[in-house]
């Protein structure tokens, strides 16, 4: 005789997976731009043109760091791609984690994609090893945590139900 349970599973809210991207990439883009300049040094410039620089290389970050157009909206084309990529990561990772749990993990991932983006995506674009410091981990931590927030405030739940045979 066979037996049947049925059990649900929780589906991941892919639309507000993209808002938390959004919404903890404009942040993370302001942080990144705006405050650190005054932190760290340089200008506003020098990072648009360093999240520019994967896809137009290393030559846009020759001297002098002023306004290009095209470094602003490659550096916007890229910041936000990756900005929902790695939010899309964060919701199917915390989906099941509430409120709390996606603050908490989302920051705790944050922190992951840190660790991925300067210590092993240096060995491709050298240049990104200088902006090791603090306040990338910060920003980096703040990015995920809100990116997690974000998603678990604004997810729908849905579940579907999972058909279990036993023999």
């Amino acid at each position: 005789m066979q037996v049947q349970t049925k059990r649900m599973q929780q589906l991941v809210d892919w639309s507000a997976a993209v808002w938390g991207g959004i919404i903890g990439g404009t942040l993370f883009a302001i942080l990144n731009w705006f405050v650190s300049p005054l932190v760290l040094g340089g200008n506003v410039w020098v990072f648009v043109r360093l999240f520019a620089s994967p896809l137009l290389g290393e030559g846009v970050l020759a001297p002098p760091a002023t306004f290009d157009l095209t470094a602003v909206v490659t550096a916007l084309i890229v910041h936000y791609a990756l900005s929902i990529i790695f939010s899309l990561i964060i919701a199917y990772i915390i989906h099941r984690g509430g409120l709390i749990g996606g603050i908490i993990g989302g920051g705790l991932l944050g922190l992951a994609l840190y660790a991925i983006n300067f210590y092993t995506l240096t060995l491709l674009f050298p240049w990104f090893f200088v902006m090791r410091s603090w306040l990338m981990v910060a920003t980096h931590i703040i990015f995920g945590a809100v990116a997690g927030g974000v998603y678990e405030a604004m997810e729908v739940e849905e579940f579907v139900p999972v058909v279990e045979q036993w023999p």
